[in-house]
């Protein structure tokens, strides 16, 4: 396979091309290297990468129409996985248009080049998030995802009306995969274990929002990359049983599409997280107590079950594992002494 992976210097995105590397498939590896967050991380992911046979280092936004297209037309991937977007839930309060910028725009780019350079499967990246005001738990692909509480909810609910649309008129294969809050070495400076673990260490407080009282289903990354790697080839098609007058959104009667859930089938207690992490540290967190943040959610658990009934795999890495292997990896990497 000849893979184009979005997003290749962020946090899945490096480690999903790693493992297509190891397993002897081409990668064009695409990212703009953005300032989000620190450009070093993302070079240093770039870096195991590079070293690699088989990997195409592109530099470009997928909210580049025209960089896009040539891409297409120069490379010809056979799959693609889209998981370049701006991420975070807390940001799109500060900076929406980069929202718009790169998760509708630059998706709207990436469906274009699919129909004008047919692909044999299209994977993207979407978000428990699109869950919003629904606590009907554990959540399923066939619940409702009509209330999003952030703007990066609502572009990723977006991505999934988009994708419909292309796959029903251009027959363009397409899975999109709601991810639960990923998690691992390599992850993202922004997200609560990074910023826990740099804090716990620099001996000054960790913000712990609701008062403690958050729920989540912690996915561990090499969990997502096996979800995602098990279903490349195994592209959706239209459902013969889909009910037009009962419509189950996971699926289509009138396109090649799919919604799949992609976490670890359970939910944890924010407060045993960061227990844990404690552990691992070998030093207790001093805690500032807060409400919940705007445009977040109490809780998230997923039913990963239609994953595991398509494929076979099943995400289950414990978080006393993951979290375990998140901090061996950040000791290395910024070399600090426990």
């Amino acid at each position: 396979m000849k893979i184009l992976v979005t997003g290749s210097a962020g946090f899945i995105g490096s480690n999903l091309s790693g493992k297509l590397l190891a397993d002897g498939h081409q990668v064009v590896g695409v990212d703009n290297l953005n300032d989000y967050y620190d450009v070093n991380l993302k070079k240093s992911r770039l870096a195991r990468l590079t070293s690699q046979d088989g990997f195409v280092d592109v530099r470009a936004d997928i909210a580049d129409h025209d960089k896009i297209m040539a891409l297409f037309a120069e490379h010809k991937p056979t799959h693609i996985v889209n998981l370049a977007a701006q991420a975070g839930v807390r940001h799109s309060l500060k900076d929406p248009w980069s929202y718009t910028r790169s998760n509708i725009d630059g998706f709207l780019n990436i469906l274009e080049a699919a129909r004008a350079h047919p692909v044999e499967h299209l994977i993207f990246a979407s978000s428990s998030s699109v869950y919003g005001a629904n606590q009907n738990m554990p959540f399923t692909e066939h619940d409702s995802t009509e209330h999003p509480v952030s703007l990066y909810a609502a572009t990723k609910k977006a991505n999934e009306m988009m994708a419909h649309n292309y796959a029903h008129l251009f027959d363009i294969p397409c899975t999109g995969l709601r991810f639960f809050t990923v998690y691992g070495p390599w992850g993202r400076p922004d997200m609560a274990l990074f910023l826990f673990t740099k804090s716990i260490i620099d001996g000054r407080p960790i913000d712990v929002y609701n008062f403690g009282k958050m729920q989540r289903d912690f996915t561990y990354v090499d969990d997502i990359v096996g979800g995602v790697y098990a279903l490349l080839n195994i592209p959706p098609t239209a459902d013969g049983n889909w009910d037009a007058k009962k419509p189950d959104p996971s699926t289509s009667g009138v396109a090649p599409y799919r919604i799949l859930n992609i976490g670890n089938n359970k939910t944890e207690q924010l407060m045993r997280y960061i227990e844990v992490l404690e552990e691992k540290l070998g030093r207790k967190a001093e805690k500032n107590m807060m409400p919940i943040q705007e445009g977040d959610v109490p809780a998230t658990w997923a039913d990963a079950s239609n994953l595991t009934r398509l494929t076979g795999y099943k995400p289950d890495t414990p978080i006393e594992v993951g979290i375990g292997r998140f901090v061996d990896w950040y000791v290395d990497y910024y070399g600090v002494k426990l």
